[in-house]
């Protein structure tokens, strides 16, 4: 699963400094947790993701704009948000 440290680097990278855990179910879905890896409080988990619409850099890169959008929208990854 190659692809998926490759993936999880690059998320990691968008999203410092969380920390960043993805899996694949049997049925190939992805499930992407963005984490504080000192106080591990999640700040968004998203599951049910195709794995098979994620081979191009673009996929990879709308998925990111995506994620962050989510983050954005909980109000959890905001400059003065409680932690």
């Amino acid at each position: 699963m190659i692809y998926l440290a490759q993936l999880r680097m690059q998320l990691e990278r968008s999203f410092s400094p969380l920390a960043c855990d993805c899996s694949v179910t049997g049925d190939n879905s992805l499930t992407v947790k963005l984490y504080h890896p000192v106080s591990g409080q999640v700040d968004l988990v998203v599951s049910g993701l195709n794995v098979s619409t994620l081979r191009t850099p673009e996929a990879v890169d709308a998925l990111i704009e995506e994620l962050r959008y989510e983050l954005e929208s909980n109000g959890l990854h905001r400059p003065g948000a409680l932690s």
